[in-house]
């Protein structure tokens, strides 16, 4: 009998020495619903190389995601890997301690990944990065290469010339730019899509080092100018016209132009795949001034702080921050990864790319959500009033300074 026992129990450690070892799975919360057959195809190949390890990428609502991604890690039920957003909405999920830091011991390639980009996923208190950089966005003015072609128009130099090639848009019975501003984001979006050259690096400069705020006459100087523009040529009505139309105008070939972001390459070619498209940083008031895009870091990949598979978590991170991945990233989403070494096939983003070489922040995103009232917020309810005429451009500039006074230490007097 004594035996029989202990062969059995040979028997029985044979088995869990050969046993293989136990399936892990992951789960990854994303605000991408579009993105998700893409990262489904991402995952796959990732699987493929690390058996045992699978991933389910479950997206939701855009606008409540930060909502419901904060309620479920604080009830303990959030997921293993979460897509955060960058700069204060990092900060809202890692302050909590809900985000395991990450370090080049950790994640080796974060130490070729921009110093900026690192900046947009690092908590300001301790100095961490919570979170592997995906991508940058850049705003600007993009344009129909066909109808630009059709009036003999070119990329402008001065705001003189922006203007003069709105005006033929116009007099040829074309939209000049297709952009309403009743969707509240969009006012952001116009304001420093078309005027951060206005605004110069100077400025910028001079603000982050406290020696100005945005009662500067070459802030609140851009403003009047891109409210002027929008006055003559932003389409009839442009207040009360939603983002989803003005996407419509300018992909139907009824506008000339859009001042957007860089996302929206690929899902103006989704609706009309004949268009051909062309960008521009709005130009500054002469020829000789530096031409600026508004840039900005979209977001990044965390780890949940108290996941129960965070080894195998974190193995997933480093794909993502791999050059397989971020190449895959950048053919597959027409986007501009932050992985180091990626080469854009697609012309387009080939170009942003270069125009990026010429950028400031894209401002109140970068460097004024990270407190209440958020810059964010300001910025577009008082473009919003500009626009209809409700306010100037000096009393912007003081309700702005004033306003964020109530937590951005530089401007507090």
């Amino acid at each position: 009998m004594k035996t029989n026992l202990i062969r059995i129990g040979a028997a029985l450690g044979a088995v869990l020495l050969a046993a293989p070892t136990m399936a892990q799975e992951l789960t990854m919360w994303s605000w991408r619903q579009e993105d998700k057959a893409a990262y489904e195809g991402f995952i796959k190949s990732f699987e493929a190389a690390n058996p045992g390890i699978t991933v389910k990428f479950e997206t939701f609502e855009a606008t409540n995601y930060n909502t419901i991604l904060s309620t479920a890690l604080a009830g303990g039920t959030g997921p293993d890997l979460a897509m955060v957003r960058a700069y204060g909405g990092l900060e809202n999920v890692a302050s909590a301690g809900y985000l395991e830091p990450l370090s080049t011991e950790t994640v080796p390639a974060l130490s070729g990944f921009n110093p900026a980009a690192l900046a947009a996923e690092t908590m300001r208190s301790d100095g961490k990065v919570y979170a592997v950089p995906f991508a940058s966005q850049t705003q600007f003015v993009i344009y129909n290469k066909a109808i630009f072609d059709a009036n003999g128009l070119e990329e402008p130099q001065s705001w003189a010339d922006l203007e003069a090639l709105a005006q033929k848009l116009k007099d040829a019975g074309v939209i000049p730019f297709a952009n309403g501003t009743a969707t509240a984001w969009q006012n952001e979006t116009v304001t420093f899509g078309l005027g951060s050259s206005l605004m110069t690096k100077g400025f910028y400069e001079d603000l982050m080092a406290g020696k100005a705020d945005f009662t500067d006459e070459r802030f609140t100087s851009a403003l009047g100018a891109v409210a002027e523009v929008a006055a003559q040529y932003f389409p009839d009505g442009f207040i009360g016209l939603d983002y989803p139309s003005a996407q419509q105008l300018f992909s139907s070939g009824m506008a000339g132009m859009f001042v957007g972001g860089s996302y929206e390459l690929a899902n103006f070619k989704n609706q009309n795949p004949d268009i051909e498209l062309g960008m521009f940083a709005a130009p500054g008031k002469t020829a000789e001034d530096e031409k600026l895009v508004a840039l900005y870091f979209d977001g990044g990949y965390g780890v949940n702080a108290a996941g129960s598979n965070k080894e195998a978590a974190i193995k997933f991170v480093n794909y993502l921050a791999s050059p397989e991945f971020g190449q895959a990233f950048a053919n597959t989403l027409n986007n501009i990864s932050t992985v180091p070494g990626v080469t854009f096939d697609n012309p387009l983003l080939a170009e942003v790319a270069e125009l990026n070489q010429h950028s400031i922040p894209y401002l109140m995103l970068a460097h004024f959500r990270y407190g209440e009232p958020s810059g964010s917020v300001l910025i577009q309810g008082e473009m919003q009033k500009l626009f209809a005429g409700e306010t100037t451009p000096e009393a912007i500039g003081e309700t702005l300074t004033t306003g964020l006074a109530a937590w951005y230490e530089p401007f507090k007097k």
